[in-house]
């Protein structure tokens, strides 16, 4: 079999690869590279690092996870690179504060959590596992001091969150510069020819190419994909800001937060949460304009297809008609008071610029269900609140168009709030 055959044409793979990158540097590389892949048969050596500095994943550490998923279903050879080293020093990215350094122990127990859930993504039997401890460890201490050698402080500074720190005269540990420069090493050591990360990493990916340059090594390629919004459809998904959808939650659990999206966040999960291209992508979105086809049916196809990735085919269906009975008996098996409700009420003075949701603690107290906003905001983090069937965790409730309906309920008590 030819090199040609083995790979789809470069177009083709292009079409898939561009899905949802926020940056390549640069994409005339990444296809020249295609191209010489092609001629040569010699599939692309594409890694990702993941620091195994907690044991869970959610749904926003999968956007890299998936392009790799994506590199790997055209036939290259994906690296999944655990962090276990670098988890020492701990990743200075997007922290104001010096990271809490990890014991070996607790590394070693997150990694092999990490690995049991990547999994579910990627083909096991395709993908080349590798821990950076392998060559840092050997590096020793000549070699860390030749490495830091390639970079100057000045440079480092230009990072980001370390000028920032810099300015307002928060401590910088000497440790952390030396994170970019062991994420670097690692290319070198993989010999890659594609990184993947998000846009937040983008000095360490570069780092990466230039000590390969250094080392006689063709610079990979660098390719970033954007942060994924939370449930919020505004902050970072993160476990700590209560916006994240684990991919380890229960189906019904994962499939009730999918569905509570808003509209414009459902189509930037269509685009970093599935293998569809975006051309596909861009055909639902214009059904949904165009009225053929329902945005809540696009949202239920999205959450079936996200569950599925995760358990299971039969399970997505068991949540879909879980999820359909309760929201469509939301009301019908007992007589609730209906409440008419003005959303501006529901959103305080300023509002909500460009995200169609309404304050729970406000629809509560308006609802008299709560005596007070801080009654209100103690019951939502007792868990005591249900919004159609489902424990609501979140403050903010995303609407998916005005009017709205939902069945609230407190404790024994519940009322329906039409809002308009």
């Amino acid at each position: 079999m030819s090199g040609k055959d083995r790979f789809l044409s470069v177009d083709e793979q292009m079409d898939l690869l561009l899905k949802g990158a926020a940056e390549i540097i640069r994409v005339a590389d990444l296809r020249e590279r295609l191209e010489d892949s092609r001629k040569t048969g010699r599939p692309l050596r594409v890694k990702a690092g993941f620091d195994p500095t907690a044991p869970d994943l959610h749904l926003g550490h999968t956007v890299l996870m998936r392009k790799l998923r994506h590199f790997q279903q055209l036939g290259h050879q994906v690296i999944f690179l655990v962090g276990d080293f670098t988890s020492l020093i701990g990743d200075p990215t997007g922290r104001n504060i010096t990271r809490k350094p990890l014991t070996r122990e607790q590394i070693a127990e997150n990694a092999e959590t990490y690995q049991a859930q990547v999994f579910k993504i990627l083909d096991r039997d395709r993908t080349e596992v590798r821990f950076n401890s392998e060559w840092l460890d050997k590096l020793g201490f000549e070699g860390t001091i030749r490495l830091a050698a390639r970079f100057t402080v000045s440079q480092m500074l230009e990072r980001d969150d370390f000028h920032k720190r810099y300015e307002a005269e928060q401590p910088i540990g000497l440790h952390e510069f030396l994170y970019p420069v062991m994420q670097g090493y690692d290319s070198v050591a993989l010999e890659c020819d594609v990184e993947l990360g998000g846009t937040d990493q983008k000095f360490n990916l570069l780092c990466g190419r230039e000590l390969q340059r250094h080392y006689g090594q063709k610079p990979q390629i660098v390719l970033m994909t954007p942060i994924l919004e939370g449930l919020d459809g505004v902050q970072k998904m993160s476990k700590s800001l209560g916006n994240a959808i684990g991919i380890n939650e229960a189906p019904g659990e994962m499939y009730g937060k999918l569905m509570s999206i808003s509209d414009e966040v459902m189509w930037k999960y269509w685009t970093y949460l599935t293998d569809l291209k975006q051309s596909e992508v861009d055909g639902l979105r214009a059904e949904v304009a165009g009225g053929t086809l329902h945005p809540m049916e696009a949202k239920k196809r999205l959450a079936r297809g996200i569950v599925a990735d995760f358990h299971s085919q039969e399970e997505a269906a068991r949540a879909d008609e879980n999820w359909a009975r309760m929201f469509q008996q939301k009301s019908a098996s007992e007589d609730l008071e209906e409440v008419a409700l003005a959303y501006a009420d529901l959103v305080g003075p300023s509002g909500l610029p460009g995200l169609l949701a309404v304050r729970l603690p406000k629809l509560l107290v308006q609802l008299g269900l709560a005596a007070s906003g801080a009654e209100a905001s103690r019951k939502i983090a007792e868990k005591a609140v249900k919004l159609d069937g489902e424990t609501a965790t979140q403050a903010l409730i995303s609407l998916e168009k005005l009017p709205a309906q939902m069945t609230v309920r407190l404790g024994k008590r519940a009322k329906v709030a039409v809002i308009s």
